[in-house]
């Protein structure tokens, strides 16, 4: 159970090895079903949400909490990036669209956020201002 963001939030998960053969997925070695319930506090609503997994984890590498641990975890790296990515790029405005300029774009920035978290910066839209007004720093920190 989590609590936070005005929100109560339990979670309940079913896997299962044995649909395995079933799945049209490479390498499927275990599914599972997440259900989250959400109390919305401000509202008084309670609203009932259910994502299914396919793990290429055995049961006895990745049992039910294990596989809730990670469904969690890739969630908050998710929005970690997502959200840098959007408020110092505007990501969602973005008008490129086409051919293979999407995905670069999306690989370009993050090469630029991974070399800033490298250097340990700690505001990273401040330091895409400040490196987009002088070119030299980004030269001088990259010891170019």
């Amino acid at each position: 159970m989590d609590k936070g963001h005005g929100r109560v939030e339990s979670r309940r998960i079913w896997s299962s090895e044995l649909l395995n053969d079933y799945v049209n997925f490479p390498y499927a070695k275990q599914v599972a079903c997440v259900e989250r319930e959400v109390f919305e506090v401000s509202k008084n609503t309670t609203r009932v949400e259910r994502v299914y997994l396919i793990s290429s984890q055995t049961r006895a590498q990745a049992g039910p909490a294990q596989l809730l641990k990670l469904n969690r975890d890739h969630w908050g790296i998710e929005n970690r990036l997502h959200y840098v990515r959007d408020m110092a790029y505007d990501e969602d405005r973005c008008r490129a669209r086409t051919g293979n300029t999407p995905r670069t774009l999306a690989c370009l920035r993050n090469l630029a956020i991974g070399l800033l978290r490298l250097f340990k910066v700690p505001n990273i839209k401040a330091a895409f201002r400040d490196l987009a007004a002088d070119a030299n720093q980004v030269l001088k920190m990259l010891r170019l």
